[in-house]
């Protein structure tokens, strides 16, 4: 006689395999489910600059680069 599988005690988990087992889904691991959200974070983060620069006006864009010039040369370490 087969044993059967323990199922998780924390409520999220428990539930994620209920939902596993009744779609026929396949568990992921959790390092393929980092690996898709290191992908996906990257991918939002090469399209988010060239995006966020074609809207603002270049004023702005001028601004935005003083201000960020202005914070690296800051001579205050400690403030």
């Amino acid at each position: 006689m087969a044993k059967k599988a323990k199922r998780p005690t924390d409520a999220n988990q428990l539930a994620k395999s209920i939902v596993d087992e009744a779609t026929g889904g396949e568990p992921i691991s959790q390092d393929q489910a980092k690996s898709i959200a290191a992908q996906l974070g990257r991918l939002g983060g090469l399209k988010g600059g060239k995006a966020r620069a074609k809207v603002l006006s270049a004023k702005r864009r001028s601004e935005i680069a003083k201000k960020a010039a202005a914070a690296r040369w800051h001579k205050n370490k400690y403030t």
